[in-house]
């Protein structure tokens, strides 16, 4: 990594510029040490623009154990068509198997998906975040108008840093569409996940995730049964406050 760099001036310079040259800025500061989190839907085109602009990018999913078998299968077939090693990221036996063994594998619908998801996905993430320096996601603001209208396209990880380590955070897609995601995909040819030919726009775990119906909002479609205020799943809750 070069020199310690101020996020709030860099988050305010990069407000308006491309997603291109938010990766730019990451791969500058951090090489070969930041990772992309690829969750098996349209960011993709994180990949995609990542790995065109450093070969060696480094890639993590995670497996929750309870996803689509074409989210399986298109993780796979991104791994293929960038020759990329994907790091895949399981639950800890330990704290799964009692939950479901207490539980049962669709308590969610009872109590809410936060314990869920806590082991299946934000324990995963944090263990593997301990190791990391950077990481870049493919959250957009406008995914969910709720919750993530302001964030922030670089930022001090409000979720995973600690005092002692500090985490950042790239969110190089922040401003773009779906619209723009889409034309994207369409313009390239690149690879994308078959459950979108059928109503899917947010593709989370296979319980917890639907088609949405015409005009409806993509996370419509995650999380039906709880209010719209909860459908985060705590990978990014923590940084959902304005940085810039």
């Amino acid at each position: 990594m070069s020199h310690p760099f101020d996020v709030a001036e860099l988050a305010a310079s990069y407000a308006n510029k491309s997603a291109q040259d938010i990766l730019k800025l990451a791969f500058e500061h951090f090489g070969d040490e930041l990772w992309l989190s690829f969750s098996g839907a349209e960011d993709v085109v994180l990949v995609d623009m990542a790995w065109k602009l450093n070969k060696n990018v480094k890639v993590f999913s995670l497996d929750t154990g309870r996803l689509h078998p074409q989210t399986y299968r298109f993780i796979d077939q991104v791994r293929s068509h960038y020759n990329l090693s994907i790091d895949i990221l399981s639950p800890d036996a330990a704290a799964l198997e009692p939950f479901v063994k207490e539980k049962g594998l669709f308590s969610f619908y009872q109590d809410g998906h936060s314990e869920c998801c806590g082991i299946r996905k934000t324990a995963p993430l944090r263990r593997k975040l301990a190791t990391v320096k950077a990481w870049a996601t493919g959250q957009r603001r406008d995914q969910s108008p709720g919750t993530r209208s302001s964030v922030a396209v670089l930022e001090i990880d409000g979720a995973f840093s600690t005092p002692e380590r500090p985490l950042y955070k790239f969110n190089p897609l922040a401003q773009m569409s779906s619209e723009e995601v889409w034309a994207y995909i369409r313009m390239l040819e690149l690879p994308y996940n078959s459950l979108h030919e059928s109503g899917f726009i947010s593709i989370g775990c296979e319980p917890c995730t639907r088609p949405v119906l015409p005009n409806q909002h993509e996370r419509e479609g995650r999380w039906w049964w709880e209010e719209a205020t909860q459908k985060e799943c705590g990978l990014h809750a923590g940084n959902l406050i304005a940085k810039i």
